[in-house]
């Protein structure tokens, strides 16, 4: 599967790589591993079955900010991104529109590779659809099975034999991994969860309430794949992303992020299945961010309270608007969307520009190095905008430590490369 195309990135004397970010797994700020030249990520994709609203573009910007953070630093990054291009709610919305379910997930891909454009957001390196890897993920299932971590759960009240499930409490007792070690979630907010994002605590036949399918076997009028010994059907949701990022970063990466709604169950089995399948740990850190409201509720597809990045830009709204108004937010808040967010960042990006317009390069070294500062903390994205505001009135800037030996920057250059914002 083809991303979208590489942005021009404007180079800039490196900066230091003295990052920190909180860690979810254990709720401190720390380095997000030890990248030493290089560092790998992995952000969670869409499952496309309906258009990119503001809550995955929060998303996808913050950790973007991560991406280009590095890249100043010299490092060499390895990005991976997935689609989950078949699961059940694709399918439900391609029955219910009575439209074939692969032409909606394309369609839909296809309009979020148009949003990310939009957004100047890096593409990633690896970007996979889960019907491209179907033969993979059957090989890690099949490997848990085969260390015990994986059963056959027989088939009740209407359900098929066949059904491969996680053995949660066997992948405890055997592996490095613990339930809520990732997600940091209690055992009740867990229990939960499970029903809430896709689980089936209920289904007859399971060891465990929270164990997640691996394998679902063929039901009539879904799509169909060989699975060799797991008989004909399709994979599950979590044992997706452990399999692609197993195939394309080093094990464990640097970083895995994804919205907060991620937490668990997905990176929880995602990091359990991984570490079942080969005995090392998925990711060295876990980073989420926070949801986007409307209307009073987090915006979700399930619930239509969605403002969409293509509604804005086909109304006239500019995309490095909608951009700064993302990067208005701490990207581990939980914030809500509204036209009052989108003015004030429309009037920020105009004095943006029209100080630009004055004076591109004055101190532009320091507003280098005081962007540097505030992203170095936890990517600290709210800072970094005050600092283009300061700079746009002429006010005076944070203190920071110089970056290379006082070389001349275009502000401009500056809000581009570390922060996505495209102001020419």
């Amino acid at each position: 599967m083809q991303s979208w195309s590489v942005p021009g990135v404007p180079t800039l004397p490196a900066h230091p790589d003295t990052l920190r970010v909180h860690d979810t797994a254990t709720g401190t700020l720390r380095r997000p591993g030890n990248p030493e030249g290089s560092a790998s990520l992995y952000v969670c994709g869409i499952t496309p079955y309906d258009a990119t609203h503001l809550g995955h573009a929060n998303t996808y910007v913050a950790f973007d900010l991560l991406h280009r953070y590095w890249l100043g630093a010299g490092l060499a990054v390895t990005y991976t991104q997935n689609v989950t291009d078949v699961d059940d709610p694709l399918l439900e919305r391609a029955t219910a529109t009575d439209v074939d379910w692969q032409w909606l997930a394309e369609q839909q891909t296809d309009l979020f590779r148009s949003d990310m454009t939009a957004l100047n957001v890096l593409p990633p390196h690896h970007y996979l659809g889960v019907t491209e890897t179907v033969p993979a993920v059957v090989e890690g299932v099949q490997a848990l099975v085969d260390a015990g971590l994986g059963y056959t759960v027989p088939g009740r009240d209407g359900e098929p034999d066949g059904d491969v499930y996680f053995d949660t409490r066997a992948a405890e007792r055997t592996t490095g991994w613990r339930l809520g070690s990732v997600g940091a979630h209690t055992d009740a907010e867990m229990a939960e969860i499970f029903p809430e994002r896709g689980g089936d605590p209920q289904r007859p036949g399971k060891r465990d309430p929270l164990d997640p399918l691996l394998w679902r076997v063929h039901r009539e009028g879904e799509p169909v794949w060989d699975g060799g010994p797991l008989g004909r059907g399709r994979p599950g949701w979590h044992i997706e992303c452990s399999v692609i990022a197993r195939r394309t970063l080093p094990a464990p990466f640097t970083v895995q992020a994804g919205g907060s709604d991620l937490r668990f169950p997905h990176h929880e089995f995602s990091a359990a299945h991984a570490t079942g399948i080969d005995g090392k740990d998925l990711a060295h850190t876990y980073l989420h961010s926070g949801m986007v409201a409307l209307d009073g509720q987090k915006m979700s597809k399930s619930l239509g309270n969605l403002e969409l990045v293509s509604r804005l830009t086909a109304r006239g709204v500019e995309a490095v608007a909608v951009r700064a108004a993302l990067l208005d937010h701490h990207y581990r808040s939980d914030w809500q969307w509204s036209e009052d967010v989108l003015t004030h960042a429309q009037e920020r990006v105009a004095a943006w520009r029209a100080a630009l317009l004055q004076d591109s390069r004055r101190d532009g070294a320091a507003v280098h190095a005081a962007v540097v500062s505030a992203l170095s903390t936890d990517l600290d994205a709210p800072a970094a905008l005050q600092v283009l505001d300061a700079w746009a009135v002429g006010e005076r800037l944070p203190e920071a430590e110089p970056i290379g030996a006082g070389q001349d920057v275009d502000v401009a250059d500056v809000a581009d490369a570390l922060l996505g914002l495209r102001l020419r």
